[in-house]
Order: structure tokens, then sequence, then C-alpha cells
């Protein structure tokens, strides 16, 4: 059997997410059917890690494997990534967008962008993130490093990018729905960093619509 890489892209609205799941169609399941399909033999696809149901992706990376004539890789999509980047969109507007209302949220209030970066900066770093964790996740170590958190604006549409080397249960989302309070002057820019060393969900913002988060890249070295 030989490892093969691939690169993956999906609008996650009609899916359970990416992992297989039983009351639902996941991106991981519909993958390893047409793959079972094509090499006519049961084919596992292992991916960078999970998105969650209605989160989108432009550069998933997975991989499987299969007996071909295609020269093979030695690569492990989840334990070899790195680092990997989110990008949660919002578009501000007094009114609803339905051509941009799929995969961006609607922000109907204008946003002090400075306080947004100036926030930014606190999350940036290594440290215990469990202030942006959601409930429900049996993950143990909730340190995580956060490279970079980026706020792009053009025009009514903004995205908050986030690279890290890893996340915890919602976490992007989390992310960009305390720094959307921040804008909104909910949150001071500068409690950010006491949330944070708190460790009190309770004091973050409320986790966005999944609607909004693309898995933007994956990168390895």
């Amino acid at each position: 059997m030989k490892r093969y890489k691939i690169t993956v892209s999906y609008l996650g609205t009609n899916y359970c997410g990416w992992q297989t799941q039983k009351n639902g169609t996941s991106v991981q399941s519909v993958l390893e059917n047409a793959f079972s399909k094509l090499f006519g033999a049961k084919t596992a696809v292992t991916g960078s890690g999970r998105t969650d149901a209605g989160v989108h992706a432009l550069g998933q990376v997975a991989h499987f494997d299969a007996e071909t004539s295609i020269p093979a890789e030695n690569f492990h999509a989840r334990f070899q990534a790195k680092e990997k980047t989110y990008v949660y969109k919002l578009y501000l507007s007094p009114h609803l967008n339905p051509l941009k209302n799929a995969t961006a949220e609607n922000i109907c209030v204008p946003l002090d962008f400075a306080e947004m970066e100036k926030a930014a900066r606190f999350i940036e770093g290594t440290h215990d993130f469990r202030c942006f964790e959601a409930s429900g996740s049996s993950v143990k170590d909730t340190v995580r490093t956060v490279e970079k958190v980026e706020i792009i604006k053009n025009g009514e549409d903004v995205e908050i990018r986030v690279t890290g080397n890893g996340f915890l249960y919602n976490m992007v989302r989390i992310i960009a729905g305390t720094l959307v309070d921040v804008g909104k002057g909910k949150i001071a820019a500068n409690d950010v960093e006491d949330i944070i060393k708190s460790g009190d969900r309770v004091r973050a913002g409320k986790t966005l619509p999944a609607k909004g988060l693309t898995l933007y890249s994956v990168k390895y070295k």
C-alpha cells in the first residue's frame, strides 16, 4: 500500500462536520465512499483535524492509503501538521445579504477596529486558552500557541484570521466572538489579557455561528 496526500475544499453547510458520524453525512465519509469506488477497495481517509458541522474548508489536508502506480509519500495529515490558519468571515450591514449570509456572519452595528486590534495582541502567544474552549471537550491540556491574529477589512467585509499550532473545541469561533464584542464596546480590549489569565469562559465572548468559519490552510515542515 502507498500513501497519498490530498488538499480538499468544501462548503460545510450541509455536512455534519469532517468526521464520520452515525447521524449525518460527513465530508470524510463522502471522500471515503468516492475513493473506495475509485480503487475498488475500502479506503480510509485521515484529515489534519476535525471541522465542526457547518464549518467550511479551503485548504483541509488529508491522506489515504491505496495500491496504485502513482508515486507515494511518507506523510501523516494529522500528526505532522505544524500550523493551521482559520478565517472567520463577517460582513457589516444593517441588512442581511443572501449572497454572503451562507458563509459569513452579519454584524449590523459599527465595530471599533482599533480596539479589536489591541485585543488581538493579547491573544497572540502561548497561553492556557480555557476561556476560549466550549463545553463538551475532553481535552486535558488547554495550552496552545497562537502565532498571529489578523483583522482584515475590505469595505463591509471583514476577516478575522487566526494562525496557531492547534485549537481547542470552538476556540476560533469564541475568539471571533470576543473580538466582535470588543468592537461593539461590550468587552474592553485591555480586559482580554485578564480574561485569558482567568480561564473563565463566561467572561469571553459568545461562540459565533459555524457558517462563518473556514479552515484556510494547514502547513507542514
